[in-house]
């Protein structure tokens, strides 16, 4: 009669551990939301000599349909620029008039490989000696780059920071931990079947 092997105890732990440490790992970094790596103008720059161009550069490879680049005056006045020429991850708008002194603010909205829209600005300031200043204005400046239709299915735009994220690690964790739960029990169950046969 042919005998029936039953699974042991350390093997079921090591199946059990070895699911609890599949959950645990963190997500891949192809996951991770775009991000403003470089800029020029740089943030918060204080230029000399106004530029004619505003060149960012991403994490991750931009795609032209959604990519917008806008800049604008304290006066929150859009300063008239060329459409957003995209190569890989840098975008680049060329400004079509020439900036008097003052700060300007650089508002971008990219979208993520992942498909969620990330945005976010920044200012620099033009101080060139030989041209006059624009007029100041005191309120602050909270100029956001213009909405543009986002891909179908993609989600509401972000923050200034970032786009919300999925599922936390605490939702893992705590699946994790079901998990094992579930596990242990089944483990125990085996084991009074074993002693009681």
């Amino acid at each position: 009669m042919p005998t029936r092997t039953r699974p042991s105890v350390a093997g079921l732990l090591a199946a059990t551990l070895t699911a609890m440490a599949l959950l645990l790992v963190p997500a891949a970094p192809a996951a991770a939301h775009n991000t403003l790596q470089a800029a020029t103008p740089a943030r918060d720059a204080r230029l000399t000599a106004a530029p004619t161009m505003v060149t960012l550069r991403f994490m991750q490879k931009l795609d032209p349909a959604f990519t917008t680049i806008a800049v604008s005056d304290a006066a929150q006045r859009r300063i008239p620029t060329g459409e957003p020429a995209v190569k890989g991850t840098t975008g680049t708008v060329t400004i079509d008039e020439p900036l008097s002194n003052g700060t300007y603010t650089v508002a971008y909205r990219v979208v993520s490989t992942d498909g969620h829209p990330v945005q976010g600005s920044y200012r620099f300031t033009v101080a060139d000696p030989t041209v006059t200043a624009s007029p100041e204005v005191t309120a602050p400046v909270t100029s956001a780059a213009p909405a543009t239709s986002a891909a179908p299915g993609s989600p509401s735009p972000a923050s200034s920071t970032g786009a919300t994220e999925g599922p936390g690690p605490l939702v893992l964790v705590g699946g994790g931990v079901l998990l094992v739960a579930v596990m242990v029990a089944g483990i125990v169950l085996l084991l009074r079947r074993r002693r009681s046969s």
